[in-house]
């Protein structure tokens, strides 16, 4: 079963071919991805109208790139899966009608691909790990633990009820002058710093339920930073290393309770995952290790370029659902916001 997937919803063009084998196996024959960096760069992060404007300049390419690198035309896809959403509106447009287009003319199926449930499955592609399993899917626009039952099948055990944890990662950059984006630059600061050097709150430690709040800690962030200023590239360096410190801390504290919670509600998780952006912070993927371990866990990190946004997460999400019968309309409407799971709302 091969499946082209499209991803548009945010700053990423990214198009893809996975094969999922007989077994439920899948192998990436081709993942395009064009960054945009360097366009928003200059506004300290994604401004949506350039966004939408370079999908459209760049997508029509990128999916005759991934054809051509899978060796495959058209005709020979079994479907076609495309972001529906949630995420900036015009960038999913551009993405969804290209996929809907696809469909029509090649007569194939479609899937309208909820980019929470890709990141969600991503695990499935890279580790073949069977349901359920608990994820931590964590980004610059989410935050969120989620048992993972099936396709389809998401009961979700806390978020964040303020910023995202790549959310406060990208204001602490911004706060302390550090150039978009701002989680990778904090993360590079950040291991040259004192960790000790700033007492920063840990919101949350400790707390019932599995919920994350980090508005507290950016503020505690921003006071220390105007309490030293004018700041020296070691107090930037030392700010960084204290913040992320406290983040490692706040996450290995809520994963241990959303842990027993996945428990208590559905056994033991076949696995720990984290997936989206943040996944790719080495400091975070260390402590969730260790948690793992200390567990009796395994923990499924994918490769940090299956991490941020990329075309074969959607094209894998596509295959799953398309196994399963579940296919969608070419009347299925972009969506700004979409939960992963129905009654949690739109956060």
């Amino acid at each position: 079963m091969r499946v082209l997937g499209i991803e548009t919803t945010c700053d990423e063009t990214a198009a893809a071919v996975v094969l999922r084998e007989p077994d439920g196996r899948g192998r990436i024959l081709s993942n395009e991805i064009l960054s945009q960096i360097a366009d928003h760069a200059p506004y300290g992060g994604v401004v949506p109208e350039i966004a939408a404007r370079a999908h459209v300049t760049a997508l029509d390419r990128l999916i005759a790139e991934a054809l051509r690198k899978a060796d495959c035309r058209l005709k020979d896809l079994d479907g076609i899966a495309a972001a529906a959403g949630p995420g900036l509106i015009g960038g999913v447009i551009v993405g969804l009608t290209a996929g809907k287009a696809l469909a029509l003319v090649g007569k194939k199926p479609f899937m309208a691909i909820n980019h929470l449930e890709a990141h969600a499955l991503t695990a499935r592609l890279t580790d073949a790990i069977d349901f359920p399993y608990l994820l931590l899917l964590a980004s610059g626009g989410h935050t969120q633990f989620v048992a993972v039952r099936d396709v389809g099948d998401y009961v979700r055990l806390g978020t964040t009820i303020d910023d995202a944890i790549g959310e406060a990662f990208d204001k602490t950059a911004k706060m302390l002058g550090l150039p978009y984006p701002g989680g990778p630059n904090v993360e590079r600061e950040a291991s040259r710093g004192d960790p000790e050097r700033f007492a920063l709150p840990r919101p949350m430690l400790g707390r019932p339920g599995a919920d994350f709040s980090l508005s507290g800690l950016k503020t505690a962030v921003r006071l220390e930073a105007e309490r030293v200023a004018p700041l020296t590239l070691t107090d930037v360096a030392d700010l960084c290393a204290s913040f992320q410190a406290a983040v490692v801390d706040v996450v290995v504290d809520r994963t241990q309770a959303a842990l027993r919670m996945h428990r208590e509600s559905f056994g033991s998780p076949a696995a720990l995952v984290i997936a989206g952006g943040v996944a790719a912070n080495a400091s975070i993927r260390r402590a969730l290790q260790r948690l793992a371990n200390q567990a009796g866990l395994t923990l499924c990190a994918p490769p940090p370029a299956l991490c941020t946004d990329n075309g074969a997460m959607i094209a894998w999400a596509g295959a799953e659902r398309l196994r399963r019968g579940l296919v969608d309309d070419l009347a299925f409407a972009p969506k700004a916001r979409w939960a992963l799971e129905p009654r949690a709302g739109t956060t």
